[in-house]
């Protein structure tokens, strides 16, 4: 049953002035981009073999070895490389993107197919946003990481979590300081808010 809320139409005067994307955290990014060195590198082999003086054996195994090659090693190069570069835009399509009308959810499924999910911010009944933990060694203020991903609960009464970003701490204050400016509810929060401003305006 869904709760009582602000309809979809409903909107106030306050909207980000610019779009700004949370990509995915790097360690999720490190098999793509090791695929993708790995493709340079073999691909690079194989030009300067092409190039390579006759008589030396790089020459003779990239060159030569082709005549009793299925296929060419030029083409077995163009083939990793393009396909190492697809998986290095691949994860360059998933994260969260803040824009003036709303929120955008970038994901994958198994099989690499996207899924995109937009929310306009009149969409939004509430926000939870988990507690910034304290830096390893006391070290005061320092930021550390989010406890939790961000929650959102919108106005239908159905609830959606945001998927992992590398940024998560820039993202939790962006999404409070729209909160506070929008009335929108807030669950928990970063504790490291320390003035509203228009968070995708640029500073200066």
């Amino acid at each position: 049953m869904a709760r009582p809320s602000r309809p979809p139409g409903f909107d106030m005067t306050y909207r980000p002035e610019k779009r700004i994307a949370f990509g995915p955290p790097l360690k999720e990014r490190i098999p793509a981009l090791l695929y993708f060195g790995f493709a340079i590198v073999v691909t690079a082999v194989i030009l300067y073999g092409q190039n390579a003086p006759s008589s030396s054996w790089l020459f003779q195994y990239v060159v030569e070895g082709d005549r009793h090659r299925i296929v060419p090693s030029s083409v077995c190069a163009i083939i990793l490389f393009v396909s190492a570069l697809a998986a290095v835009l691949r994860e360059q399509m998933r994260g969260v993107i803040v824009h003036p009308d709303g929120i955008e959810l970038r994901e994958l499924f198994g099989l690499g197919l996207p899924r995109v999910r937009r929310f306009a911010w009149s969409q939004i009944d509430r926000m939870s946003v988990p507690p910034a933990r304290e830096g390893a060694g006391g070290a005061g203020k320092e930021e550390g990481k989010p406890l939790g991903n961000i929650r959102l609960d919108l106005w239908d009464g159905s609830r959606t979590w945001l998927p992992d970003v590398g940024d998560k701490i820039a993202l939790s204050v962006m999404l409070e300081r729209v909160a506070l400016a929008r009335a929108i509810p807030i669950e928990g929060g970063t504790g490291l808010m320390d003035d509203l401003g228009n968070p995708l305006q640029d500073d200066g």
